[in-house]
Protein backbone atom coordinates (compact mmCIF):
# COMPACT_ATOMS: atom_id res chain seq x y z
CA UNK A 1 0.00 0.00 0.00
CA UNK A 2 1.72 2.84 -0.94
CA UNK A 3 0.70 6.23 1.56
CA UNK A 4 1.55 10.16 0.87
CA UNK A 5 2.28 12.03 4.18
CA UNK A 6 1.77 16.00 4.26
CA UNK A 7 2.64 17.76 6.59
CA UNK A 8 2.22 21.08 7.76
CA UNK A 9 3.06 22.21 11.35
CA UNK A 10 6.70 23.21 12.38
CA UNK A 11 8.72 20.63 13.70
CA UNK A 12 8.83 21.78 17.22
CA UNK A 13 6.02 22.99 19.40
CA UNK A 14 3.36 20.56 18.60
CA UNK A 15 3.42 16.89 18.27
CA UNK A 16 1.98 16.63 14.85
CA UNK A 17 5.09 15.85 12.42
CA UNK A 18 6.52 13.93 15.45
CA UNK A 19 3.34 11.78 15.21
CA UNK A 20 3.19 11.69 11.66
CA UNK A 21 6.65 11.00 11.39
CA UNK A 22 6.26 7.78 13.80
CA UNK A 23 3.56 6.30 11.55
CA UNK A 24 4.96 6.92 8.74
CA UNK A 25 8.10 4.68 9.65
CA UNK A 26 6.05 2.24 11.37
CA UNK A 27 4.30 1.94 7.75
CA UNK A 28 7.62 1.69 6.42
CA UNK A 29 8.56 -1.28 8.78
CA UNK A 30 5.76 -3.48 7.60
CA UNK A 31 6.98 -2.74 3.94
CA UNK A 32 4.65 0.23 2.82
CA UNK A 33 5.60 2.80 0.85
CA UNK A 34 5.67 6.05 2.16
CA UNK A 35 5.87 9.22 0.82
CA UNK A 36 6.72 12.51 3.02
CA UNK A 37 5.84 16.42 1.44
CA UNK A 38 7.06 18.46 3.94
CA UNK A 39 5.09 22.10 3.41
CA UNK A 40 4.54 25.16 5.60
CA UNK A 41 6.42 25.46 8.64
CA UNK A 42 7.09 21.39 8.31
CA UNK A 43 9.82 22.35 5.97
CA UNK A 44 11.70 23.15 9.10
CA UNK A 45 11.48 19.45 9.80
CA UNK A 46 14.17 18.69 7.34
CA UNK A 47 16.54 21.39 8.06
CA UNK A 48 20.06 20.12 8.71
CA UNK A 49 22.20 20.58 11.86
CA UNK A 50 19.19 20.06 14.67
CA UNK A 51 20.11 20.11 18.27
CA UNK A 52 17.78 19.02 20.55
CA UNK A 53 17.79 18.22 24.22
CA UNK A 54 18.89 15.23 25.23
CA UNK A 55 15.88 12.46 25.42
CA UNK A 56 13.84 14.88 22.73
CA UNK A 57 12.71 13.95 19.90
CA UNK A 58 14.84 14.57 16.61
CA UNK A 59 12.85 15.07 13.71
CA UNK A 60 15.61 15.14 11.33
CA UNK A 61 16.61 12.03 12.26
CA UNK A 62 13.46 10.44 11.57
CA UNK A 63 13.17 11.51 7.85
CA UNK A 64 16.56 9.84 7.87
CA UNK A 65 15.27 6.63 9.10
CA UNK A 66 12.05 6.79 6.83
CA UNK A 67 14.51 7.05 3.44
CA UNK A 68 16.66 4.13 5.05
CA UNK A 69 13.55 2.24 5.10
CA UNK A 70 12.94 3.32 1.14
CA UNK A 71 10.79 6.31 1.78
CA UNK A 72 10.55 9.88 -0.19
CA UNK A 73 11.00 12.90 1.38
CA UNK A 74 10.50 16.34 -0.11
CA UNK A 75 10.43 19.73 0.91
CA UNK A 76 8.09 22.44 -1.00
CA UNK A 77 10.38 24.71 -2.60
CA UNK A 78 8.37 27.83 -2.48
CA UNK A 79 8.19 27.35 1.41
CA UNK A 80 11.78 26.41 1.25
CA UNK A 81 12.13 30.23 0.05
CA UNK A 82 10.07 31.92 2.60
CA UNK A 83 11.88 30.47 5.31
CA UNK A 84 15.01 31.01 4.33
CA UNK A 85 16.12 27.57 4.00
CA UNK A 86 18.63 26.55 0.92
CA UNK A 87 19.00 23.08 -0.75
CA UNK A 88 22.10 22.69 0.59
CA UNK A 89 20.74 22.99 4.25
CA UNK A 90 18.09 19.76 4.02
CA UNK A 91 19.25 16.66 5.65
CA UNK A 92 20.90 14.09 3.35
CA UNK A 93 17.01 12.09 2.72
CA UNK A 94 15.03 15.21 1.63
CA UNK A 95 15.32 17.46 -1.65
CA UNK A 96 13.33 20.16 -2.86
CA UNK A 97 9.94 19.42 -4.03
CA UNK A 98 7.22 21.17 -6.19
CA UNK A 99 3.42 21.71 -5.78
CA UNK A 100 3.69 19.49 -9.29
CA UNK A 101 5.24 16.20 -7.77
CA UNK A 102 2.68 17.03 -4.56
CA UNK A 103 -0.16 16.64 -7.06
CA UNK A 104 1.73 13.56 -8.85
CA UNK A 105 2.26 11.73 -5.45
CA UNK A 106 -1.13 12.60 -4.35
CA UNK A 107 -2.90 11.42 -7.73
CA UNK A 108 -0.64 7.65 -7.09
CA UNK A 109 -0.93 7.20 -3.48
CA UNK A 110 -3.84 4.69 -2.83
CA UNK A 111 -4.16 6.72 0.92
CA UNK A 112 -3.01 10.67 1.62
CA UNK A 113 -2.21 11.52 5.42
CA UNK A 114 -2.57 15.36 6.90
CA UNK A 115 -1.01 16.20 9.51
Amino acid sequence: MSTLFILNDPPYGTERCYNALRLARALADRGGAVRVFLMGDAAACAHKGQKVPQGWYNLADMLGAIARRGGEIAVCGTCMDARGIGAEQLVEAARRGTLDELAEWTKAAEKVVVF
